[in-house]
């Protein structure tokens, strides 16, 4: 459902989306199409967020990537931070402030 919700709000705001249910086919359309920015959980099937975070970094360690988490998971998010993730948003979340720090990133 969050998925959804998320891609519904992002293409509202103008943006392309390709929407992945799992960590492995993250990085998997990762590895053959161009994105200025991924969006992703930290609990997923067959790849966690920070296996995600990783795996995409070393292909594009420019891409910004944002966490999403639960509220609890200090010690994850801390984690995604120092191995390079560029945000993080505890769910659950306004979807005005998820724009805007997409907006944030993206303008650099």
């Amino acid at each position: 459902m969050l998925l959804k919700s998320i891609e519904f709000k992002l293409k509202k705001d103008g943006y392309e989306v390709v929407a992945v249910s799992d960590g492995q086919a993250a990085v998997d359309s990762f590895k053959t199409e161009s994105f200025d920015l991924v969006v992703t959980d930290m609990m997923m099937p067959y790849k966690s967020g920070l296996e995600v975070i990783e795996d995409i970094l070393k292909i594009n360690p420019k891409c910004p990537v944002i966490v999403l988490s639960a509220v609890g998971q200090e010690e994850m998010v801390v984690k995604a931070l120092k191995i390079g993730a560029a945000d993080y948003i505890t769910k659950p979340f306004s979807p005005n402030e998820f724009s805007v720090r997409i907006e944030k990133i993206l303008a650099g």
